[in-house]
């Protein structure tokens, strides 16, 4: 197996530099089948991404189970992340639930489809608005003091949401949409997150593939969750696709693909900030896996960063098809 850098993110968590995020294992960018997904979740591993992200949401369960046939003889490769908090139905109409019984009830679903006794981070997916966060954040403090969950984590908090979390239980990572198109976050949650010693864990680093050499508007066919968001409406694509084209350019002039330079952007901004990521992108194929590797040890120099620095100000649609989903719902600047 390869071994990648590893990076400390907070309450003594340590994880692989680059993760994989399982979202992918299931058909939501189109379809894959269960011996597809579980040979590119096997190249990942091998290939050093040993910190593996899903969700109890992902593919209503698939992802886990499909997880849980590497976790069946590698358990202890692997750094473990889910998450609870979104009920059932399709994109942009599900329903969050912070309820302590629902925490507990979710962990065993959970572990049962892993086929494992314990996860070595347990998220809240979303935060409930109808429970205050502190009631939430301590039925999973009570998981870890069952053994059954070893660090805490929020997705799309805000800032007060995680300062209120911390104060509960240690949290040691925050998961929230960042990349160079996307970058609400470091007005108010990626400033919190480092002073208060929380590691990062940018989700949709690429921008669903939308930063990829490899994105094309047909590739988006039946069943694709991405024309759920704005930034995936065709008007949006049109209007965007010069940006894109300019994106590709500056990663050409760099010696680098549009992947790496995606990446690359993110692990050279959290150093100018200051903060611990380890950034989880997805894909159904490996050749993408083998083309993440180098951004993890590249770093951008002033003149490439200046050029992308205007990027998240340009691009037409937002990141999510509602705001109060994100963690944008707490900074009226966003």
């Amino acid at each position: 197996m390869t071994a990648l850098p590893s990076v400390a993110l907070g309450d003594d968590l340590h994880v692989s530099a680059l993760g994989y995020g399982g979202m992918s294992l299931s058909d939501v960018y189109g379809p894959v089948d269960d011996e597809t997904a579980l040979a590119t979740l096997t190249h990942a591993v091998d290939s050093g991404l040993t910190f593996v992200d899903t969700a109890n949401i992902y593919g209503a369960g698939r992802s886990e189970r499909t997880i849980s046939k590497l976790l069946a003889t590698r358990r202890d490769e692997i750094t473990l992340a889910t998450k609870f908090g979104i009920a059932g139905g399709a994109i942009g109409a599900r329903a969050v639930c912070g309820r302590p019984d629902y925490v507990r009830e979710q962990i065993d679903l959970s572990l049962g489809r892993l086929g494992t006794d314990h996860v070595d981070l347990y998220y809240q997916h979303r935060v409930d608005p109808d429970v205050p966060i502190e009631e939430t954040v301590g039925a999973m403090a009570e998981l870890v003091q069952a053994g059954k969950v070893r660090h805490l984590g929020l997705s799309e908090a805000t800032a007060d949401e995680l300062r209120r979390a911390h104060a509960v239980h240690p949290i040691a990572a925050v998961q929230t949409e960042w990349s160079v198109v996307s970058r609400d976050v470091e007005s108010s949650v990626v400033p919190t997150a480092a002073e208060l010693g929380v590691g990062f864990v940018p989700y949709s680093p690429l921008s669903r593939a939308w930063l990829t050499d490899a994105f094309a508007p047909e590739q988006i066919g039946d069943g694709d969750g991405r024309p759920k968001f704005p930034r995936f409406a065709p008007e949006n694509l049109t209007a965007n696709a010069g940006l894109r084209a300019e994106f590709l350019d500056i990663a050409e002039g760099a010696g680098l693909t549009g992947a790496q330079l995606a990446l690359a952007w993110l692990y050279t901004r959290a150093d100018v900030i200051g903060i611990r990521i380890a950034p989880i992108p997805g894909s159904r194929f490996p050749a993408h896996v083998d083309e993440w590797l180098p951004a993890v040890t590249t770093r951008l120099d002033a003149a490439t960063l200046a050029l992308l620095e205007p990027f998240a100000a340009r691009i037409r649609g937002d990141r999510s098809f509602d705001r109060n989903w994100t963690s944008q719902r707490g900074d009226a600047a966003a």
